[in-house]
Parts: structure tokens; sequence; C-alpha cells
């Protein structure tokens, strides 16, 4: 996903997260009806060694994104882990980076069905030109896990 639209550099916090997510995204990403829950720039108190920056985002379900069954289609559960990734990349760099997907592996565990779906994207490392992370999809209803993903993405500038 290439971002053109470069908004001011600044704090980075939700609400410039919510933000991004509004101004940046292609409409059709909008219509997803995303929201994000929470960004962690920073280990929270008590965080072990092994803590990564992300976001948690939640896209609500939607009969417009099943396939028969009543099954959430893969085409959007990428495109809300793409999302989700690019939005754990900020909150790593504390500011928008503009950004394009080079790489993005999913693994489907199971089908996401009548529920809302969780994203915990983390970033596993972030540089001057490439970044890379992993997101956990899971049902809200349940909270297990109906994918993961990882990817790569090169950073524009």
């Amino acid at each position: 996903m290439l971002m053109q639209n470069q908004p001011p550099a600044g704090e980075f916090d939700i609400e410039e997260a919510r933000r991004v997510l509004r101004e940046v995204f292609a409409p059709w990403v909008q219509d997803l009806g995303l929201s994000i829950a929470s960004i962690e720039c920073a280990p929270p108190p008590g965080a072990g060694a092994d803590w990564q920056p992300g976001a948690i985002l939640l896209m609500p379900f939607s009969e417009r994104l099943c396939r028969n069954g009543g099954i959430v289609c893969g085409q959007a559960l990428m495109a809300f882990a793409d999302t989700a990734m690019v939005i754990a990349i900020q909150a790593a760099n504390r500011g928008y980076r503009p950004m394009t997907t080079v790489d993005q592996t999913t693994h489907f565990m199971r089908a996401a069905t009548a529920s809302d779906v969780l994203a915990d994207a983390r970033v596993v490392r972030t540089g001057r030109t490439m970044s890379f992370g992993r997101v956990t999809l899971s049902s809200a209803s349940d909270d297990k896990p109906v994918a993961m993903v990882s990817s790569a993405f090169a950073m524009l500038s």
C-alpha cells in the first residue's frame, strides 16, 4: 500500500493514529470501519525484554465482508492486517513515515464467522529503509486466533 499524503510530524498518540487512519488510507479501507483500540510506542511499566511496539485495531463484523456461509473473506482480513501493521510501524517510529508494503504472508488458521476481528500488530524491527512485523488476527467473540501474518514494508523517506 503506497501512502502518499504526508501529515505533519509530531507526537504520535492514539488520536494521531486515528487521524492517520481517517485521512491517509484509501476510501475502500475506510469502508472496513476499522477502529484503533490502543497503540504502544514505549514499553509499559514492567514490560519484558521481548516487548515490541505496536497497535491493536478492531474490524467490526459486516455481512458485506463475508463470502458464502457468513465467513469473513480472506481479502478483508489481509487488508485489515496490512493496515494494522502500518499503524504499528508509525507507533514504533513515533510519527508518520510514508511506506509501501513489500511482502505479506498470511497463514489462515480458522474461519472468522459472525464476529468482530481484532488485530494485534507488533513491530519486530524497524530501520531506515525497511520495517518488519507480525500481526495476530483473533475473533473478538472468543479471542481465538484466526490468522497469523508476517510482513515487510519499504520506508519511503
